[in-house]
């Protein structure tokens, strides 16, 4: 009776935990390097990976790099050869914390929220902070932040011959419906 007794409370406290955990696999990550009068440098992700604990604020995303579209293929391939060389670094991830959270203060209005955290990226992880903008909505959380890197900070390297064409400045958008 005892055993059942301490397998039904180990049973009740890992479900309770896992309560505390939202995901999604269908968050938006657009990233953009124009520079004004020369081809768009923009591509999304529809396909990344939050979670977000509920509890304690605890927060991270997966991102493939082969999963980021652009208008133009050439691009594409550019970016996945070239750029970021997406077959030695498969994945971007983020692992942080939003300060303050408190998920039952939530509601449909958006609230500003600081996240702070660490972004690996191309091989190398580099501390990032920014605001996101959270709300309740139906069935989960949205999260929606902007913020920017520069490419030199992952040490990706944009080629002499088109460096006037492309920032080093990258603007990050990420846009999360955990549940």
């Amino acid at each position: 009776m005892k055993k059942i007794y301490v397998l039904l409370t180990m049973l009740a406290v890992s479900f309770s935990h896992a309560q505390d955990k939202m995901i999604t696999k269908t968050g938006k990550i657009t990233f953009e390097a124009s520079v004004p009068a020369f081809e768009e440098v923009k591509a999304k992700n529809e396909g990344v990976t939050c979670v977000l604990n509920s509890k304690t604020g605890e927060i991270a995303s997966l991102a493939l790099i082969k999963g980021f579209r652009f208008k133009l293929a050439l691009m594409e391939e550019h970016f996945n050869e070239n750029y970021i060389n997406s077959d030695s670094y498969p994945k971007a991830t983020f692992k942080g914390k939003i300060e303050n959270f408190d998920s039952a203060s939530l509601t449909s209005t958006a609230k500003d929220y600081t996240i702070k955290g660490k972004l690996e990226l191309h091989g190398k992880t580099n501390e990032v902070t920014a605001v996101a903008k959270i709300r309740k909505v139906e069935g989960g959380t949205e999260i929606i932040t902007n913020f920017s890197v520069n490419a030199n900070d992952y040490n990706i390297a944009i080629p002499a011959v088109v460096k006037s064409k492309v920032s080093n400045k990258v603007k990050v958008k990420a846009e999360f419906v955990v549940k």
